[in-house]
C-alpha cells in the first residue's frame, strides 16, 4: 500500500534523528543551548506550511503527496551538508516545513482514498510511523558503529523517501473536488475543527511527553541503566501500534468508545509511569498510555474525512492538534521546574478529562 510505504519512510527519519543528533552537536561543535535553538526551527517551519498546504492540496491530494515526499527527502539530505549552526537552523526550518506539508497531504490523501473506496485507512496508515521509528532508531546506531557518517545515512534516508514515493502513481484517486464539498468551508466546519484538534492534541502532549521525557524519569528517578531506559520509547510506540491494529480488526468500535478509552486509560497510564517507584512499573504505565491514545488520533481523522468531502475537517483537525508537539516540551519543562519530572508526567493525566467529557456528552 502506497501511503503505508510513505508514512514509513516518513517514520524513519524521525526515528533515526533522536539517533544522530549527538554527532551532529559533536561535527558542528554546538553547545546544547545552540542545538536546542537549531530544533525550535522545526515547528517553526512546521505551522505555516501546514496551513498552506491544506488550502492548495485539496482536490489535488496524490500529486501534493508527491511532492512533499519528494521535498521532504531533499530537506533530509540537505541536514547532512550543514557546515555551521545557522545552517542546521536554516535547514531544519525546511525539514519541520516539508515534513508539516507532508503530515497534511498524507492525512487529506487517506482521508480521499478512504471515502472512495470505503475501505478502513487511517488506522494501518498511522500504526507504520512508530513501526518505523522503532526500527530506524536501532538501525542508525548499527550503521553510526560500522563507521557511516551523518551525511551518508541521511542520504539514504532520502533515497528511503524518495522509493517511497515512486509507489504513489499506482494509488488509484479522483482528482478536484466533489461537488458535493463547494460550499462545505462555509459551514461553520472551522470551529468543530478546533474542538477535535484540541482533542486530539491532548493526547500529542502526552505522546511527545514520552518520547522526550521518558528515558529521562527512568534513569534519574528510577536508576535505570542507560540500555534499559532507552527501551521505554520504543515500548510506547510498540503498544501505540497494537492499539492502531486492534482498532483496525475492530471496525465496529465507535469513535465516542475511543474518547473513553484514551481518557480514562491513557490518564490513567501516564500518572501511573510518573507516579509508579520502579522501573517496571514506569514501563508498563507507558504502555498502557500507548495502547490507549493509540487509535484516537487516526479514528480521529477518519471520522472528519467521512464527514467533510472537502477536507477542510481533516487539515483544520491536523493542523490544530500539532500544537501538542509544539507546547509539549516546554509545557512539560514548566511542570517539572514546579512539581519535579515524575509529578510532572503524572499530572499529564488530566489531559485525559477534556476526552472522557467529550465521551459523555456525545450520544455517538
Amino acid at each position: 500500500m502506497p501511503l503505508i510505504a510513505v508514512c514509513a519512510a516518513w517514520a524513519v527519519f524521525w526515528g533515526s534523528w533522536s539517533a544522530l543528533l549527538p554527532a551532529i552537536k559533536l561535527e558542528l561543535g554546538m553547545s546544547a543551548a545552540d542545538l536546542g535553538l537549531a530544533l525550535s526551527a522545526v515547528p517553526v517551519g512546521a505551522l505555516p506550511a501546514m496551513a498552506l498546504t491544506g488550502r492548495l492540496a485539496r482536490g489535488r491530494e496524490r500529486a501534493a503527496l508527491m511532492v512533499t515526499t519528494v521535498l521532504f527527502a531533499l530537506s533530509v539530505a540537505d541536514i547532512g551538508l550543514a557546515a555551521a549552526p545557522w545552517h542546521l537552523a536554516v535547514a531544519l526550518a525546511l525539514v519541520g516545513a516539508t515534513s508539516g506539508a507532508l503530515d497534511i497531504a498524507l492525512n487529506l490523501t487517506t482521508g480521499r482514498v478512504e471515502r472512495e473506496t470505503g475501505r478502513r485507512l487511517f488506522q494501518p496508515v498511522h500504526a507504520a510511523f512508530p513501526v518505523g521509528v522503532i526500527a530506524a532508531a536501532p538501525a542508525t546506531g548499527l550503521a553510526r558503529s560500522l563507521g557511516l557518517g551523518v551525511g551518508t545515512v541521511l542520504a539514504l534516508i532520502a533515497l528511503i523517501m524518495i522509493a517511497a514515493s515512486l509507489s504513489l502513481p499506482a494509488l488509484r484517486v479522483g482528482r478536484g473536488l466533489p461537488d458535493s464539498a463547494a460550499d462545505t468551508g462555509k459551514r461553520g466546519l472551522w470551529g468543530l475543527a478546533a474542538v477535535l484538534g484540541a482533542l486530539a492534541a491532548c493526547a500529542l502532549i502526552i505522546e511527545n511527553s514520552v518520547e522526550q521525557w521518558s528515558v529521562l524519569l527512568l534513569e534519574e528517578h528510577r536508576g535505570a541503566t542507560p540500555l534499559v531506559s532507552s527501551a521505554a520509547p520504543a515500548v510506547y510506540m510498540a503498544a501505540l501500534t497494537v492499539g492502531r491494529l486492534v482498532v483496525q480488526a475492530l471496525p465496529r468500535t465507535p469513535l465516542r468508545a475511543l474518547y473513553l478509552v484514551a481518557g480514562v486509560g491513557g490518564g490513567a497510564g501516564i500518572a501511573l509511569a510518573g507516579l509508579g517507584g520502579t522501573v517496571l512499573v514506569s514501563m508498563a504505565g507507558f504502555a498502557v498510555t500507548g495502547l490507549a491514545l493509540g487509535p484516537l488520533v487516526p479514528a480521529l481523522l477518519s471520522r472528519s474525512a467521512a464527514d467533510d468531502p472537502s477536507g477542510t475537517l481533516v487539515w483544520g483537525v491536523s493542523t490544530i492538534s500539532y500544537t501538542g508537539f509544539v507546547i509539549s516540551p516546554l509545557f512539560v519543562a514548566g511542570l517539572s521546574g514546579w512539581l519535579g519530572l515524575p509529578a510532572a508526567l503524572a499530572a499529564l493525566g488530566l489531559l485525559g478529562l477534556p476526552l472522557v467529557a467529550r465521551f459523555a456528552l456525545r450520544r455517538s
